[in-house]
């Protein structure tokens, strides 16, 4: 096939892509010039956790903490002035749209900063504390994956409740890509939280965890149904995830669902599916599912 037919059959699917971004979609970037980047995202929050937890990524030692927070506040600026921007529907401002907004978001998460990392101690003690393969601190901040998505979520959840469109969610899927673990940046985490293993957790937007809960893989903490308004649509903004109260352990598949909340101290068994409150205290577990055992012998006949 001659370079020149090669040419006009790429102009042609090159017409027939064009044509595909007039029907104002969203998913044609009509204003892409004004949506944060992910790849400089992801380098800011890879940047605040090494102010979280200095010398276990990029430096050997304790980094230049003024130097990487000047970076990191104009990097995050930056960032944040394009996603609202975006959400505002883009408009012709020399990039003066939302300065203001941008730089009290960019100063309420690094001013979080040291409350975020006296908050990443205790949960790294938690993971310490409630894990016997665990041998040290160092091995798990560096390889424990629910303190990684822990710890994003909690900086994502400063941006969020500054109301910064698009990024928190960038950073925490960030983390889910990562870990396998799924917190969205609403979720409102107490103190010495610890995720084990961690693969499949799904804590959603609305739930509120107090401090020292455990939880493992596979645990659902999600919404048990979706109220629509009389156009049917789906209402945003509604409390639709449970409340987990101080101390209390979920195991490995269960699933709590709704508004419902869930007093302190109490243990959920593996694969229990709640939709409904427990008072302090509480132990539930699922009902052990019947083996049937078929012997060599028996097999013969």
């Amino acid at each position: 096939m001659s370079r020149s037919s090669n040419i006009a059959r790429l102009k042609e699917i090159a017409s027939k892509i064009a044509a595909t971004y007039e029907d104002g979609v969203g998913v044609n970037p009509v204003e892409g010039e004004n949506l944060p980047r992910r790849a400089e995202v992801i380098e800011v929050t890879e940047k605040l956790l090494e102010l979280v937890f200095p010398g276990f990524d990029r430096h050997a030692g304790t980094p230049n903490t003024v130097a990487l927070l000047a970076e990191i506040g104009s990097d995050l600026s930056d960032q944040i002035c394009r996603a609202i921007r975006h959400a505002s529907g883009g408009c012709d401002c020399g990039g003066e749209c939302g300065s203001a907004l941008c730089d009290e978001a960019v100063f309420s998460l690094l001013e979080a900063l040291p409350g975020i990392r006296e908050t990443a101690k205790l949960d790294v003690a938690a993971a310490y504390a409630g894990d016997p393969a665990a041998t040290n601190n160092d091995e798990i901040i560096l390889s424990y994956p629910g303190v990684k998505a822990i710890t994003v979520q909690r900086l994502a959840h400063i941006l969020y409740t500054a109301k910064v469109p698009l990024i928190p969610r960038m950073m925490t899927e960030y983390a889910h890509t990562l870990t396998g673990i799924d917190i969205h940046p609403g979720a409102r985490l107490g103190r010495g939280i610890f995720i084990d293993h961690g693969t499949g957790v799904v804590i959603g937007e609305t739930a509120v965890l107090g401090d020292n809960v455990r939880i493992y893989q596979g645990v659902t903490l999600g919404a048990g149904n979706f109220p629509k308004d009389a156009c049917g649509m789906l209402i945003k903004g509604l409390k639709r995830h449970p409340t987990i109260g101080n101390n209390v352990i979920i195991y490995s598949g269960a699933s709590v669902l709704g508004d419902v909340t869930i007093g302190d101290n109490s243990v959920i068994g593996g694969n229990v599916w709640l939709t409904e409150s427990l008072p302090a205290g509480t132990k539930i577990t699922a009902r052990p599912p019947e083996n049937k055992l078929k012997f060599a012998k028996e097999r013969k006949k």
